[in-house]
């Protein structure tokens, strides 16, 4: 299991540091809102990763929160542009 966590954490670093660049390096701002949503998901998933090694449910508040906050600044940036053409 501990080779497993250590790949996933892996796994999860590097695609937050791809989703970092492409948000700081976006041509676009509706390429920069994505990255950083994807951002807010793989912390997401870190957040789960530590729930499930430390066996506890501390961070699902935040977790809930933080997906809410990504799906709610997504929305609204996609009605933005939408409204804009």
């Amino acid at each position: 299991m501990t080779a497993v966590v250590y790949v996933v954490g892996g796994i999860l670093s590097v695609a937050a540091a791809l989703a970092l660049f492409r948000a700081v390096r976006g041509p676009s701002i509706l390429d920069r809102v994505l990255a950083l949503d994807v951002v807010l998901a793989i912390f997401g998933g870190a957040l789960v990763l530590n729930m499930v090694v430390n066996r506890h449910l501390d961070n699902l508040i935040l977790l809930v929160t933080i997906s809410l906050v990504g799906f709610i600044g997504s929305v609204t940036v996609a009605r933005f542009v939408t409204d804009r053409k």
